[in-house]
C-alpha cells in the first residue's frame, strides 16, 4: 500500500479520523463520493447503511468535522427534546438509528421534528443505521414519507483487499514491525470485519508485549487459538 493511499477505518488505538486517511475500495466508494460531495445534497438529509465496522462512523466522523454537525446517538434521541438536541446547529449526525427508533413512537417524533427543524434552517443530517431506512422501525407516517424520499447508500463488508490494507495499517499505528507472512497466514483465519481486526491487532499486541516478543506466525496461531478464530 503506498503512502498515498487512503483507508476507510471504524478504528481503535489511535484512530486516523481524517478525510486523507481513507482508503477508498468498491465496497465504500459511493459513500465517500456522498460525503465529499456535501453540501452539495439533493436534500437535506443522507443516510449510510452497513454492517458493523464497515466504515460508517468513520465517514460520519469526517463529514461532522466538515459540516460542524453535532453528534445524536440514540440514548440522547430517546431522552432529549430536538431544540435541545441541535441548538443553533444547522447540521446534526445520527448513528444507530434504528436502535433508537425501536418500538418507540416518542423518537420517531423526535426524528421527525430535527428534520423539519434541520430543513427549515437549510441544513444537513447524516442517519447512520444497518439497515436501510425503508426497514427501519417508524411508526409515524409523516417521517417514513421523508425518510424514502432521502438518498440511502450502502458500504459493504470489507473484502480480502481491504482487510489485509487494515491490518497493516493497525500494526503500523501501533510501531509493530510484522513481516506480510503473518498478514498472509491471517487472513484465511479471521473473520472478515474491522471490528475482528482490530480485535486481533488489539490481542497480538498485548500479547507481544508481555512475552517480549516480536509479532511472528507461530505468535499469530496462539492468539488464534485463544481467540477462538481458526477461519
Amino acid at each position: 500500500m503506498s503512502g498515498a493511499a487512503q483507508l476507510t477505518l471504524d478504528l481503535g488505538h489511535r484512530p486516523a479520523l481524517g478525510r486523507e486517511d481513507f482508503l477508498v475500495a468498491p465496497g465504500n466508494e459511493v459513500a465517500v463520493a456522498w460525503i465529499d460531495r456535501w453540501p452539495d445534497w439533493p436534500g437535506p438529509a443522507l443516510a449510510l447503511h452497513g454492517p458493523p465496522g464497515c466504515g460508517k462512523s468513520h465517514l460520519c466522523e469526517v463529514w461532522r468535522a466538515a459540516s460542524g454537525a453535532v453528534r445524536i446517538d440514540s440514548a440522547r434521541l430517546s431522552a432529549a427534546e430536538p431544540p435541545a438536541l441541535l441548538g443553533a446547529a444547522t447540521a446534526c449526525a445520527l448513528d444507530d438509528v434504528e436502535h433508537a427508533l425501536d418500538d418507540d413512537q416518542a423518537c420517531a417524533g423526535r426524528l421527525l421534528h430535527l428534520y423539519n427543524m434541520i430543513a427549515e434552517r437549510g441544513g444537513h443530517m447524516l442517519l447512520i443505521g444497518r439497515a436501510a431506512p425503508a426497514h427501519w422501525p417508524v411508526s409515524v407516517p409523516d417521517l417514513r414519507t421523508r425518510l424514502a424520499a432521502i438518498p440511502a447508500i450502502e458500504l459493504a463488508a470489507p473484502d480480502d483487499a481491504m482487510i489485509e490494507a487494515v491490518m497493516v495499517k493497525l500494526f503500523a499505528d501501533r510501531q509493530l514491525r510484522v513481516g506480510h507472512e503473518v498478514v498472509q497466514f491471517l487472513l484465511p483465519r479471521m473473520e472478515r470485519s474491522f471490528i475482528a481486526a482490530r480485535a486481533l491487532v488489539d490481542a497480538l499486541d498485548r500479547a507481544a508485549l508481555v512475552g517480549g516478543r516480536e509479532v511472528t506466525v507461530p505468535l499469530a496461531r496462539a492468539v488464534l487459538a485463544e481467540c477462538g478464530d481458526t477461519g
